[in-house]
């Protein structure tokens, strides 16, 4: 059974520019020969070191992150999948990707449902390329609530206010 989405097609679900780059780079264009989900669970966890929308440096292409972020994009994650992405023991940079994955595809109903069980979650990560840590549940509360300073990535999906009461006082009240 696929996520249940918010409906957008996977164009419009990043920054156009973002997009772009993605859609033409030589890395994603690399990415082709990856058929299965596994293949790309590897390629994360072998070439992924964070999770910001660009590379770092004087070449500012778009992530490995991305790239394969937009990889899962186009296979359209089962629940079954997902689950396994959020609970993978390898690597936090697979988990990452796919919280990123649900924030920008699953629908804003949902999302609460799916990050719930791990808003108090404790692996310590590097999100961004500057290596300052924080934990999963940090992570996912910032990128529930739009405020993720390591992946600067522009939020596109409201999230109703019903749903963000309950989060800021999960989170006890602060945001």
């Amino acid at each position: 059974m696929e996520i249940q989405t918010s409906g957008r097609p996977i164009e419009s679900l990043l920054e156009k520019v973002l997009c772009m780059n993605i859609l033409s780079s030589d890395y994603f264009k690399e990415l082709y020969r990856l058929k299965t989900y596994h293949e790309v669970i590897d390629e994360i966890y072998n070439q992924v070191d964070h999770v910001e929308p660009w590379m770092t440096g004087n070449c500012r292409g778009p992530s490995t992150a991305f790239c394969l972020l937009y990889k899962f994009f186009t296979m359209k994650l089962t629940v079954k999948q997902m689950h396994g992405l959020l609970k993978h023991p390898d690597s936090p940079y697979i988990r990452a990707v796919g919280f990123l994955y649900l924030r920008y595809v699953a629908d804003p109903k949902t999302l609460w449902n799916w990050y719930e069980p791990y808003a108090k979650d404790d692996e310590e990560f590097s999100p961004g390329s500057n290596g300052r840590m924080t934990t999963m549940g940090v992570y996912i509360r910032d990128l529930l609530l739009g405020q993720s300073s390591s992946t600067r990535f522009q939020v596109h999906q409201k999230i109703a206010n019903a749903d963000m009461f309950l989060i800021i006082t999960y989170f006890g009240g602060t945001v």
